[in-house]
């Protein structure tokens, strides 16, 4: 593809300024030395979403209204799902894995639970914060000439590496330093110098794998909503091409291609929902393995 047509993939790329139509630029500012760039601000507008959306959500319920109209509505049903479909089934109960003599740390952890909640309510908030942040800065890649701030692996690759303090900071909380490090060496059923050396094997292994794990989360994010833009890019540039090359294509080219652009929107925005539990579910599944003993 020809250097000219590398504009189609702006949209997936971080610039220190906002490109409109008819080729202005809005310029971002530098703050004491530090380039403001395009993806920073669509994070802040999508924690800000965030934001704004739940205070108000959380002040209805808050004062005893029943929540009513479909916008409202709408958040509280991804926010349940979040809960009822992800979070308490895949954490569980708390109690399943522990023997009646279980140690402090579990009770403390145990503690922590409002009367009458769930015992895996006190991860939501971590776990919400993830769905519906990722969810907002997927879902402004739908905005002509925004973009995605997932689509770029230095995003990603911090929610990857919040994922995996959360894991760490939960775990020990949890099983208590040693027994969240113990509960990456199976039990090889060896004892003496043999079983040792194995155990110590078998730690670096899992250890490996579980940095493995939530390196995975960002790489998994990066390339579905990179994937996707860089489509859209593509179909952009096949019109160009095709009146480059003038070989009375271009009509053809054009609908075909403004076809597959629709079709690829709408199948975008399938994903950056999917995505975003993807992250929550996987993240969900890495706190409850650091938390139960296994």
């Amino acid at each position: 593809m020809s250097a000219e047509h590398s504009d189609n993939f702006h949209h997936v790329r971080d610039f220190p300024f906002f490109e409109l139509p008819g080729g202005m630029k809005i310029e971002l500012p530098d703050v004491l030395g530090f380039q403001i760039t395009k993806f920073m601000v669509l994070q802040v507008v999508a924690a800000v979403t965030v934001f704004l959306i739940f205070r108000g959500l959380s002040k209805r319920i808050g004062n005893g209204e029943a929540v009513k109209g479909r916008f409202w509505n709408f958040w509280e049903m991804l926010a349940l799902f979040v809960r009822d479909e992800v979070v308490r089934p895949t954490i569980g109960d708390g109690h399943h894995d522990h023997d009646d003599d279980h140690d402090h740390d579990s009770a403390a952890s145990h503690s922590e639970v409002p009367h009458g909640g769930h015992f895996a309510d006190q991860y939501l908030p971590f776990i919400w914060s993830c769905f519906f942040y990722i969810l907002i800065c997927n879902l402004l890649g739908a905005i002509p000439f925004l973009g995605s701030a997932t689509a770029s692996i230095n995003v990603t690759g911090s929610l990857a590496l919040c994922s995996f303090a959360a894991t760490c900071t939960y775990g020990v909380r949890a099983m208590g330093v040693g027994g969240f490090f113990g509960n990456l060496i199976p039990d090889t059923g060896l004892t003496g110098f043999g079983g040792l050396v194995l155990s110590v094997m078998m730690f670096l292994i899992e250890g490996m794998g579980f940095l493995i794990k939530h390196s995975i989360l960002a790489l998994r994010l990066f390339g579905n909503i990179m994937g996707g833009h860089t489509a859209l890019g593509v179909m952009l540039a096949f019109i160009a091409q095709s009146v480059q090359l003038g070989n009375g294509l271009w009509g053809v080219v054009t609908v075909g291609s403004v076809a597959g652009q629709v079709g690829i929107g709408l199948l975008e925005l399938l994903v950056a929902v999917l995505q975003a539990y993807v992250f929550s579910f996987l993240a969900t599944i890495f706190i409850a393995s650091s938390i139960h003993k296994h």
